[in-house]
């Protein structure tokens, strides 16, 4: 290896830059959080490596709650300790539920404006285009041999022919890994892997990161749930001695801080769970409603998971006979305790993946999950371009002109002109609203 100078670690201020720019223009899911992250972090600073990125993110995939938003605040622990974890997660979720809380104050004022639906229907194109783009690029750094690339095609088939969970997905990949490591651990090819070029750099987090050095410890572990525990129960309080019909909202909170504990698997785990217990036993929305929610979360950049926040406001809304306040308040509630874990789970758990860093059994176990992952987004991919394409069905008369069309321009605009994603944000926007013009 080369001597080369360590990198110094970069200063707050450009990463707050980047930090607050991601939370407005992270459009695409988890795929789209992926690839802006991957490709600044790993591609243009150099930050962190390519393996240190997917060792990370294959932790998170296995915690329950929204791994992005995880992965987020594991990097900026990364590079600057508390404070930069505290302001990546904050601001990677705080534009998308602001978006969502006007979205829905216009969504049960309004109701449903051509103007507003066309508009959006120019986004998802482009959106499916972004999700491509990810794909493209984390398989090309994670899938590094045939068993990758059947691990990838096993985990397409379980999740788009069976439905099986993404949990169940990665826990088999876990253990199909083991397996083999046992018999056939050439197989893994964990030790030639470390002779890429991409991982022999020096990096920033690698060379001068001072956050993993503290290690685990069980006293300072205490004492982050004592801090979970002060700042879950303020909340609590709060709606205890100053609301009326205090059972609502106990049990607004406690659904969602159960859903952020028990669902693993992320957004398309999660959401399921959500409509099930939401619609049908709780009543807090109706049918449509769920689906109409999921729509307006598509367009606001942030997690997919964000959902979670217009249940919480149809909830409010409802139960307090139409009052837009206490709806608003709903939302911003079921958001505080649906992400509030996701900080216990990445800044206790934080050393332990340090630890496991560098393990070459460790990373090889993992880097099957992450050929996993690749499966996962290509059937995000297929699901949500479906819809787009082929909105009346899978049938050569359904398609889709103008979104096909869509999808291969801002392909083109993303990989040959390596167009800026907001610009084609705001271009499929401005397209989509000039189409309502045009049948006008």
């Amino acid at each position: 290896m080369n001597e080369t100078s360590p990198l110094v670690r970069p200063p707050f201020k450009e990463a707050f830059q980047f930090w607050l720019k991601l939370g407005w223009i992270s459009f695409g899911g988890t795929a789209g959080h992926i690839a802006l992250m991957h490709d600044f972090f790993v591609d243009k600073k150099k930050w962190i490596s390519n393996d240190h990125f997917f060792h990370a993110l294959s932790i998170c995939m296995l915690l329950p709650g929204p791994e992005a938003q995880q992965l987020t605040i594991y990097i900026g622990r990364q590079l600057h300790g508390k404070k930069g974890g505290l302001v990546a997660g904050i601001l990677f979720v705080l534009p998308s539920m602001l978006i969502l809380l006007a979205l829905s104050i216009i969504y049960v004022t309004y109701g449903n404006l051509p103007w507003i639906n066309l508009m959006f229907n120019g986004l998802k194109p482009a959106v499916i285009a972004i999700i491509i783009i990810a794909l493209y690029k984390v398989g090309k750094k994670s899938l590094q041999g045939p068993l990758h690339f059947l691990i990838a095609g096993l985990a397409f088939v379980c999740i788009f022919f069976f439905n099986i969970s993404l949990l169940l997905i990665i826990i088999g990949t876990i253990l199909l890994a083991l397996i083999i490591r046992h018999f056939k651990p050439n197989l893994l090819g964990g030790e030639a892997q470390i002779q890429n070029p991409d991982l022999t750099e020096t990096y920033t987090t690698e060379s001068t990161g001072t956050a993993s050095a503290t290690g685990f410890s069980f006293g300072r572990l205490t004492v982050q749930l004592l801090v979970f525990l002060v700042c879950w129960l303020i909340p609590f309080a709060c709606f205890f001695l100053f609301f009326d019909d205090f059972s609502f909202w106990q049990k607004l909170i406690l659904f969602f801080t159960q859903t952020a504990f028990f669902t693993v698997g992320g957004s398309y785990t999660v959401l399921p769970y959500v409509a099930q217990f939401a619609v049908g036993k709780l009543n807090w929305l109706s049918k449509t409603q769920m689906v109409d929610g999921f729509a307006l979360a598509e367009t606001t950049p942030g997690p997919l998971i964000i959902v979670v926040g217009f249940v919480g406001f149809m909830a409010g809304y409802h139960h307090f006979h139409t009052s837009l306040v206490m709806g608003s308040i709903a939302l911003v509630t079921t958001t505080f305790y649906t992400f509030l874990p996701c900080f216990l789970f990445i800044f206790a758990g934080a050393p332990l993946i340090e630890q496991s860093h560098g393990s070459e059994a460790v990373g090889s176990i993992l880097k099957l999950v992450t050929a996993a992952v690749v499966g996962v987004i290509l059937n995000l991919t297929v699901f949500l371009g479906r819809d787009v394409l082929f909105p009346g069905g899978l049938a050569m008369a359904h398609l889709n002109l103008f979104a096909l069309a869509w999808v291969m321009i801002s392909l083109l605009l993303l990989a040959k002109f390596r167009l800026n994603v907001v610009y084609l944000i705001l271009l499929s926007l401005a397209g989509g609203l000039l189409r309502y013009f045009l049948v006008m």
